[in-house]
Order: structure tokens, then C-alpha cells, then sequence
């Protein structure tokens, strides 16, 4: 469940992208299995300023809380508005219905910088 064409951080997010234009960013199946069922996500608004590894929001299940990290540093242009009323997107579809945000990169290259799929698994299985 670790898609190769996706980039990865140590935070178990995703980035769909080269960081040419807007990446798409989520949760990993990984992660969403470990929260479990998933009831409530804030997400920030389209406009806001992101910096990567800083939290740009949480995610909570019926187990904890979760912070989200931003993969990059950029700016939100868009939010899955599903999530508002159905949060348990995540878990179903976590590397497509239930992505989270489109970040407008700074940096370009920085999606580059991420894990790729071999690492993130390296990453999981350790």
C-alpha cells in the first residue's frame, strides 16, 4: 500500500506531484491505519502560508489526536471540502478521496527532497 509515483515524509504524508505546479498532499495508508476510524479534520484555508515540517493542522480519530506537518513549504490553494462531512474518507480512499490539501510550492525542488516509495517502506517496516 505504498504507491511508487508518490513522495513520502517521516511524518507519514504523501505528496502527488514534481513540484512543477500544485502537489497534492495526504495521509498514508500507514498512518490512517494506525489512527483508526477517522471522525474530524481541520484543514487550514485556501490562501495560507505553510512551512514545511511545521503543523498545518490535525487530524482525530476515535483513538487520538494527530497533527498534520506540511511536506513542503508553500501556499494552500485548495482543500478537500469532502472531509468536512465526510472525514472517514481518509481511511477508505487515503491515497485518493481522502487527500487533504493542494500546496502552490516555494521551492519547486523540494519535492525532490522527500522519501521515495523504497524509503518510506524502509521507514515503516523499521
Amino acid at each position: 500500500m505504498i504507491p511508487e509515483d508518490l513522495r513520502y515524509t517521516a511524518e507519514h504524508e504523501w505528496v502527488a506531484g514534481d513540484g512543477s505546479g500544485p502537489v497534492r498532499v495526504g495521509i498514508t495508508h500507514f498512518a490512517q491505519d494506525a489512527l483508526g476510524d477517522i471522525v474530524f479534520v481541520d484543514l487550514p484555508e485556501e490562501g495560507a502560508e505553510v512551512t514545511a515540517g511545521e503543523t498545518f493542522g490535525e487530524v482525530e480519530s476515535t483513538k487520538s489526536v494527530s497533527e498534520l506537518y506540511a511536506p513542503i513549504s508553500g501556499t494552500v490553494v485548495s482543500k478537500n471540502a469532502s472531509l468536512g462531512d465526510e472525514p472517514e474518507l481518509i481511511n477508505a480512499e487515503p491515497y485518493a478521496a481522502g487527500w487533504l490539501v493542494e500546496i502552490a510550492p516555494a521551492d519547486p525542488d523540494a519535492v525532490a527532497q522527500l522519501l521515495d516509495a523504497n524509503a518510506y517502506k524502509a521507514l515503516t517496516e523499521s
